[in-house]
């Protein structure tokens, strides 16, 4: 076939050229181009963004349009010549295809002219939200009726009552529409982020936010909270929260809560409408860097978490020179400095773990930055929070050494990260001196932090809430990266060199698969821990990947311990969906892996196998923690937490 052919051949399998005003109606309020190919029903964006597609907009353009072509074309028509034989015709009255109809005027943000337009739409054109509206007028977008519910989700209704566009939320969802009520239950959720998700992301101020909220009547002179933050910390909010309208908004096959689930993705859509991912501004990194684990946590999701919201975080601070000590100095509002430079350090602990967990090079490097460790400054009177009397969790955490351990770690983590995801190494293997040199890092991390900053050995002390996450969190985070390292040792492989023998590379193997096996058991005994005090149920994502990790790995081994994992994920599951999935896929695996099919590559000559047994190829909710604390037919959890 000569080139003209292929050329031709290829032309034939090209979209066909678009023409103007042919956007939907999503595409066209952001501003975005809107690529439908041929016998779809949506364009590329309204699918990647489960949008409804429509062209309500278009169909008002398009009839504005030809009505005035009509009308300009009549009063352009010469007059008719009378034929020889004819007498001339009266002019008759204009005829329309249709009857003309009014521009359309969005007086209802529910119904414009009997037609139904999506959420986006309506609030792209009308009425605008913009960095200066009022936190009400936000609420109004933020609560407003779900858009296309599936109608299986919808709660029957008592007859004789007229039906609520909230329907699809629960019996009691009808009250969001009066105001009063939005207000007050934005206030419940406003309550409920700072009880719970604050403590493990201090990124606001709680006083300085209620003051700015305004829902209370108190009104001031400072300017409105930005809207897309003030939808991030609600849809925050809905997570947890025992409010009587989400708990009967949660009765449903699951027990997930839709108005939750809307709600994460309006307030992305919100911060994407308002660009915080393209222009660099405090707020900007703040919201980001909240909206990053509000998401889905698993990678194949397209709704989840693909780093976007931290790459943005990242890329703000950077172009803000927060990276930089001199330009930190000139901050001089202590609280301002504060949350910069604690967003600057979550951020750069965040990219180095999550290049870990989701096999990605990191975004920074060590020489990026060259500001100190987080050290917290004194909070002014105004500034502290009155609803509590305790330190604010930035002191707690730096007072724990917090910081300095995790960023400790995240420069191991990073440097694994940079050797171990590169095609030549997932070619060839992973060099002797590599895993030497991880493995070197990796126990002296441990000898000099995770005594300090870890579980302590005596469970007998008082805990709160913020010691007792903080400690397992960091603890399961070190142990995690054991069973990452295996992971990508029983995918690789170990590099053939002249350098190192068979028996030092099998030492080394043993060495993480050992690290590893004891990791996976000790984060299993932390998610004992917590999940008997109900504490992952409140938990914003922070141990969520290493009860993944750990699980999987228990499960491929066939090991009864992930009976912990598997419940600590289900009780995730009541705040992020997929963990139930991700529950019901390590019971598959561990049943298989209890038969005796072990599905290991490099590590199946030093990995311990399990002895099948008839009697422990299911694991459910019975063989979970039992109600004295203990695990039924093994070890407690507590068990699994000493050793090394």
């Amino acid at each position: 076939m000569t080139m003209q052919n292929q050329i031709h051949e290829l032309a034939k399998t090209l979209p066909p050229p678009r023409k103007q005003n042919t956007a939907c109606d999503a595409c066209r309020t952001r501003k975005v181009k809107c690529n439908r190919f041929p016998g779809q029903d949506k364009c590329q964006h309204c699918l990647s963004k489960n949008y409804p597609c429509t062209s309500v907009f278009r169909h008002f353009v398009q009839q504005a349009t030809s009505e005035k072509k009509r009308s300009s074309a009549i009063s352009r028509r010469p007059r008719q010549l009378s034929s020889a034989g004819s007498t001339p015709t009266s002019p008759t009255p204009l005829k329309y295809a249709s009857p003309p109809e009014k521009a359309p005027v969005l007086t209802s943000p529910h119904i414009t002219n009997g037609l139904h337009l999506p959420l986006m739409v309506r609030y792209g054109f009308y009425p605008p939200i913009t960095l200066s509206t009022p936190t009400r007028e936000v609420l109004s977008f933020v609560f407003a009726p779900p858009d296309n519910p599936n109608p299986i989700d919808k709660v029957a209704f008592s007859p004789g009552r007229p039906k609520s566009p909230y329907e699809a939320w629960g019996e009691l969802a009808s009250k969001l529409e009066d105001d009063n009520f939005r207000a007050e239950f934005a206030l419940d959720l406003v309550e409920v982020f700072f009880q719970i998700v604050h403590t493990r992301l201090p990124l606001l101020n709680p006083a300085q936010f209620r003051n700015r909220l305004q829902l209370q009547g108190n009104s001031t002179d400072d300017k409105p909270l930005h809207p897309a933050l003030v939808a991030t910390v609600l849809a925050w909010g809905t997570k947890f929260s025992e409010h009587p309208l989400l708990v009967a908004d949660r009765r449903r096959p699951g027990g997930q809560s839709l108005i939750a689930k809307t709600l994460i993705d309006r307030a992305r859509d919100l911060a994407e409408a308002l660009k915080v991912h393209r222009i660099p501004s405090p707020d900007h990194v703040v919201i980001s860097l909240l909206i990053e684990p509000l998401q889905s946590q698993t990678p194949d999701d397209p709704n989840g978490y693909h780093g976007f919201w931290l790459t943005a975080a990242t890329r703000h601070l950077l172009d803000l020179n927060i990276n930089h000590k001199s330009v930190m100095a000139t901050i001089l509002d202590p609280e301002s400095r504060g949350t910069m430079i604690f967003a600057w350090w979550m951020a750069c602990i965040c990219d180095a773990y999550g290049s870990a967990y989701y096999r990605r090079k990191p975004i920074l490097d060590d020489d990026d930055y060259d500001i100190d460790f987080y050290v917290v400054d004194s909070v002014s009177a105004e500034m502290m929070d009155t609803h509590s009397q305790t330190p604010s969790p930035r002191e707690q955490l730096e007072f724990l050494g917090y910081y300095r351990a995790a960023h400790s770690l995240a420069r191991t983590v990073r440097q694994m990260s940079r050797q171990l995801w590169k095609p030549v190494t997932e070619s060839d293997g992973i060099p002797y001196d590599n895993l030497v040199a991880f493995t070197t890092a990796l126990v002296e991390w441990r000898d000099e932090y995770l005594s300090m900053v870890g579980v302590p050995t005596n469970f007998e002390g008082t805990w709160d809430f913020v010691s007792a996450v903080s400690s397992c969190a960091s603890d399961a985070t070190y142990h995690v990266i054991w069973i990452i390292l295996f992971n990508a040792l029983d995918d690789f492989g170990v590099k053939e060199t002249n350098g190192a023998t068979h028996e030092q590379i099998d030492a080394a193997k043993r060495k993480i698969a050992d690290e590893a096996l004891h990791g996976a058991l000790r984060i299993a005994g932390l998610a004992g821990v917590l999940t008997s005090n109900g504490y992952l149920r409140l938990d914003p994502a922070v141990m969520h990947v290493s009860c993944i990790q750990a699980g999987t790995l228990l499960a491929r081994l066939g090991r009864p311990e992930v009976s912990n994992c598997i419940a600590g994920l289900d009780q995730y599951s009541h705040s992020y969906e997929e963990a139930g999935d991700q529950a019901n896929e390590m019971r598959r695996s561990f049943t298989h892996a209890r038969k005796g099919v072990i599905e290991l590559n490099h590590m199946s000559s030093v990995t311990p196998r399990p002895v099948a047994s008839p009697s422990a190829m299911v694991v459910d909710d019975h063989d979970i923690i039992g109600t004295n604390g203990t695990s039924n037919g093994f070890s407690s959890p507590e068990s699994y937490l000493y050793g090394r």
